[in-house]
């Protein structure tokens, strides 16, 4: 795992907002469907809104990494129990050294991620954002604002830890 396409995979979320929540984007919009006000949202403490923001990003992007590379699936196919990779002697061993021959670093660009991480957006943020929305009654415009953001957000991050891992 490479920590530091995570924590650059992490910090996407960050700064999609300033731009992605910014008045001259969906920012109004949203504050409308939302109820939220310039004077509400500077009630908060940031410190804490934007800490917890920034882990949970992090956890996002340590969950995005197995959305988006493939090799990570055939390598946990061939661990023993002691989480290690069956030695090349092992009939086990020469199939996955076999498979990863033939797959190699296969699919690791930056599109291929970024198609990975929008796929997930749609299949995974979506309904999450939708399910919540909807016992919340939240309009179609909010959900749509939110789920667009984190559909974008993941295929960035699919495509950073695509290229990068």
């Amino acid at each position: 795992m490479n920590i530091l396409a995570v924590i650059v995979s992490a910090l996407v979320p960050m700064a999609m907002g300033m731009v992605w929540y910014n008045e001259k984007l969906f920012g109004n919009a949203w504050m409308q469907a939302s109820g939220m006000t310039k004077e509400k949202a500077k009630q908060g403490n940031m410190a804490l809104i934007f800490g917890l923001s920034l882990f949970f990003s992090f956890l996002l992007s340590l969950s995005m990494q197995f959305m988006v590379i493939h090799q990570l699936h055939i390598t946990s196919a061939f661990f023993d129990y002691q989480n290690q990779i069956k030695d090349a002697s092992t009939p086990e061993g020469a199939i996955y050294k076999q498979v990863m021959d033939l797959v190699g670093m296969g699919h690791r660009t930056f599109g291929h991620g970024a198609l990975h991480g929008t796929m997930s957006g749609i299949l995974v943020a979506l309904p999450i954002v939708g399910i919540n929305g909807l016992f919340e009654q939240r309009s179609a415009k909010y959900i749509l604002i939110h789920a667009g953001f984190w559909t974008v957000c993941m295929a960035i991050m699919g495509g950073i830890l695509s290229v990068w891992m």
